[in-house]
């Protein structure tokens, strides 16, 4: 992939970390648990880190944030603003 493909990727430089957050902000933890059956973002209290940990040593999870993530960049990027 050279440099000028590699800059038009949304996902550049995104970490797990970023979209799980962004992700938190945009929909909360209840509408999260929802959309990708993750049992922690369904907790009384969710704890971020605990949920990040869960994501990162499960790829089914990292797949569903992923893609979670990818389709609703334009929602997201309103947010960051």
């Amino acid at each position: 992939m050279d440099d000028d493909k590699r800059k038009k990727d949304p996902m550049e430089g995104i970490t797990l970390k970023m979209m799980l957050s962004d992700l938190i902000d945009l929909f909360g933890y209840s509408e999260m648990f929802l959309m990708t059956e993750v049992k922690s973002f369904d907790e009384e209290r969710p704890q971020f880190n605990k949920i990040l940990k869960f994501i990162r040593k499960n790829p089914w999870a990292i797949q569903k944030i992923e893609r979670l993530y990818r389709q609703n960049l334009t929602k997201i990027s309103r947010i960051r603003k």
